[in-house]
C-alpha cells in the first residue's frame, strides 16, 4: 500500500482550541497540508483574523462550510458538543469525507450516528508534546474506515510524533495513560528538579538536568528497544549511590501511585464515555 499525499488534502479543523491549535501549529511547521488548503474554525468572530493572521490560513466560525470545502474533517471541540457540531455540518458529509475526533471519550458510533451517512470516522486520542513533534498518539477506527484512510490518519498524527493503532476498547487506557501521562511526568521534572536545588545547584540547571535526564531515558528506551528495568539495572552499580535513590522511591510509592494514577484517569474517560 503506498503513503497517502497530504498536499492535496483539503482539512478543516473544527474547534481550533488548545490541542486544535497545537495540532494546526504542527501540521504548518511540518508542511503537511498546503496552508490554502487548511480552514479552521473557532467559536467567538473576535478572534478569527488575528489567528489567520498568525496561523497563515482561513479561520472562520463557520463550521457547515469549512465541511463543505474539506475531504478530512477534524473535530477539535469539546466532548459534548460534538453530537451537535456533527449534526450542524450533516449536509457537507458524504462517503467520500473522513472524519477525525480527538474529542475525549466520545466513541465513533456516536459521530456515526449523528453524520447519518456511512463516512470513515477515526477517533484519535493526541497529547500536548504534538506541538514539538514528540507526541503520542492512539488511533481506533470505526466501521466505515478503508486501509488508506487509517494509514491518512496514522501519516496526519505521526508527523506530530508516534502513533499506534489500538481497538475502540483500549481509548480509555490510552487517555488514562499517554493523554494524560505529561502532566505526570511534569510533576516529577518539577520534583526532580527541587530536588537539585535542595542538594545545592542553581535551580537553572536542576530544571535543565532533570529535563534532559527524562528525554535521554525516554530516548534510550525507545531507540534500544530494551525493558525499563534492564536500562534501570544498568545504571544501579553495587552499593552505589542510585540504589539507595531506588529504596527511597520504592518506600515513598512512586511505582503504585504513578500505577493508580493511570488506573484513576482511565477510569474517569470511561466514565465520561458513559455518559
Amino acid at each position: 500500500m503506498t503513503t497517502p499525499k497530504t498536499q492535496d488534502t483539503k482539512v478543516a479543523m473544527l474547534g481550533a482550541g488548545k490541542m486544535g491549535g497545537i495540532l494546526l501549529q504542527a501540521f504548518l511547521k511540518n508542511h503537511l497540508f498546503r496552508p490554502e488548503n487548511i480552514r479552521a474554525t473557532v467559536h467567538h468572530a473576535s478572534r478569527c483574523e488575528s489567528l489567520s493572521v498568525q496561523w497563515g490560513i482561513s479561520v472562520t466560525t463557520d463550521n457547515l462550510e469549512a465541511a463543505r470545502q474539506s475531504d478530512l474533517i477534524l473535530l477539535g471541540v469539546k466532548p459534548r458538543t460534538i453530537p451537535e457540531v456533527v449534526e450542524q455540518i450533516r449536509p457537507a458529509l458524504t462517503a467520500k469525507k473522513m472524519i477525525v475526533s480527538f474529542a475525549a471519550s466520545v466513541k465513533t458510533g456516536v459521530i456515526e450516528q449523528a453524520a447519518g451517512v456511512d463516512l470513515a470516522v477515526i477517533r484519535a486520542m493526541p497529547n500536548t508534546p504534538s506541538l514539538v513533534g514528540c507526541g503520542a498518539t492512539g488511533l481506533c477506527r470505526g466501521k466505515f474506515v478503508a486501509p488508506e484512510q487509517l494509514a491518512l490518519a496514522e501519516q496526519v498524527f505521526n508527523s506530530v510524533g508516534r502513533t499506534v493503532t489500538v481497538d475502540e476498547k483500549h481509548m480509555d487506557a490510552v487517555t488514562g495513560l499517554s493523554a494524560s501521562g505529561p502532566a505526570y511526568i511534569y510533576i516529577i521534572l518539577e520534583s526532580l528538579a527541587e530536588a537539585g536545588v535542595k542538594v545545592g545547584l542553581p535551580r537553572d540547571i536542576a530544571t535543565l538536568l532533570a529535563a534532559q535526564t527524562v528525554l535521554g531515558a525516554a530516548t534510550m528506551m525507545i531507540e534500544t528497544g530494551s525493558h525499563p528495568a534492564l536500562l534501570k539495572d544498568a545504571v544501579t552499580t553495587p552499593a552505589g549511590c542510585t540504589i539507595d535513590g531506588i529504596l527511597e522511591l520504592e518506600e515513598g510509592g512512586l511505582r503504585v501511585t504513578l500505577i493508580k494514577a493511570v488506573m484513576r484517569a482511565t477510569q474517569r474517560a470511561n466514565e465520561l464515555a458513559a455518559g
